[in-house]
């Protein structure tokens, strides 16, 4: 086939509301379908779990850099952020990304999981401490999208009133008001500048400063832009994925029953939500290095390519049964795959599983307000991202706190 097909609209209410029609459109044109992930950004779209793994592990027809194509995407765009070339591994190839990503997976290493989850489960319990006594909460606005950053704000050396800074700096940068969006992008680089001079000045145990001492000598504008990269992918990809898996659970009577046998129904039913719901729903822009035929699409070279993480693992043609129980936790593509596969799947895991097991395990009769099938989604290509989770529960008294469960975490 060498005709070029119409673009799948792939954001907007429509694409927000059933994902899955989109693939299944984009699924009629081959393995890589044509969309637009804005009015007038089109790119390839991998929607076959061969091609993605073609595309992902062969970084010799393949780059990472988007510089030149990322000037093509309206500066007011809600993709141009994410896909905008930076000088870090997300955006590196060969040798230079190698040097970037030893960095990060070294220094990821050094992170004690028992240190991971006691971050998670504090900063939790001052979220839950804000609302349990209520008896309502919107565990988006109030848990999901408040709880990571306040964990990676810790993570990466700084105090915790750090933390609010970082939240106000994220929403602004998210606004579609230009004059908003500008005072959140200049709020970041005082709390990155801040976060930099802390740790030159006195190193700690914590990630920022093993970046600043790792071997590789990273300059000072590397080590800012690694911890930029790292703090947005992490945020994201956590906020999504502890959103999704409580309206999983929530709604879902197969977990409902179980809640307190520990972390194993919780670790099921993120990796559900990784196969069938995963927030990160398409990311890894590639662009070819030269012309070639890729799964029948003729591509030219610079031309954008994509991989929907969510359209793959939901393929019909992967060999997966629905619902079935998975065994294999890496056999979806949530993370990516390859040199550019996410380093931080391990953290994910122990983090959202702290922090959906705090939860639940301190308001054990939490319940939706609404039905399941009118929540709703943020439009948009790459992120899945709910708007809300309003839920209900038995109002606690202010200051109590159920003592963690025994062996809650072991799977984690």
């Amino acid at each position: 086939m060498t005709n070029v097909p119409n673009a799948v609209p792939l954001y907007g209410p429509e694409h927000a509301a059933d994902p899955q029609r989109s693939y299944a459109l984009l699924r009629e044109q081959g393995p890589v379908g044509r969309a637009e992930i804005d009015p007038g950004v089109v790119v390839w779209v991998i929607t076959g779990y061969r091609a993605a793994l073609d595309l992902l592990q062969n970084p010799g027809d393949w780059s990472k850099n988007t510089r030149g194509w990322d000037t093509t995407v309206p500066p007011d765009s809600p993709v141009k952020q994410p896909l905008q070339w930076r000088p870090s591994l997300f955006f590196a190839d060969g040798a230079e990304h190698a040097h970037l990503r030893k960095v990060i997976t070294d220094s990821f290493a050094l992170l004690d999981p028992q240190h991971l989850r006691d971050v998670t489960r504090r900063h939790a319990d001052s979220l839950l401490d804000e609302f349990a006594h209520v008896g309502r909460a919107d565990l988006v606005g109030q848990y999901a999208r408040r709880l990571p950053l306040m964990v990676l704000n810790t993570l990466f050396g700084m105090p915790d009133e750090g933390a609010d800074q970082l939240m106000s700096a994220i929403e602004a940068m998210m606004s579609t008001v230009p004059q908003a969006k500008e005072a959140g992008e200049q709020a970041l680089t005082t709390y990155l500048g801040s976060l930099y001079a802390m740790k030159i000045a006195r190193r700690g145990r914590d990630l920022t400063s093993w970046f600043i001492d790792h071997p590789h000598g990273l300059t000072p504008q590397e080590v800012i832009n690694q911890v930029l990269i790292t703090q947005g992918a992490a945020y994201g990809t956590l906020a999504g994925l502890i959103a999704n898996t409580l309206a999983q659970i929530l709604s879902d009577q197969r977990y409902r029953g179980t809640l307190t046998t520990g972390s194993l129904p919780i670790r099921h039913a993120i990796d559900e939500v990784l196969w069938a719901d995963p927030p990160l729903a398409m990311y890894s822009l590639h662009r070819a290095r030269r012309s070639l035929t890729f799964h029948g699409r003729p591509i030219k070279a610079g031309d954008p390519v994509m991989v929907s993480y969510a359209a793959v693992n939901t393929c019909p043609h992967t060999g997966q049964v629905a619902n079935e129980q998975r065994s294999d936790y890496k056999a979806h593509l949530a993370f990516a795959a390859g040199p550019h596969a996410c380093p931080a799947e391990d953290i994910v895991f122990v983090v959202s599983v702290a922090a959906i097991e705090r939860l639940l395990g301190r308001l054990s009769d939490i319940e939706l307000t609404v039905p399941a099938a009118t929540l709703t989604y943020q439009p948009g290509p790459i992120y899945r991202v709910l708007t809300a989770l309003p839920c209900r529960f038995t109002p606690q008294t202010p200051g109590a706190r159920r003592a963690p469960q025994s062996n809650a975490s072991a799977s984690a």
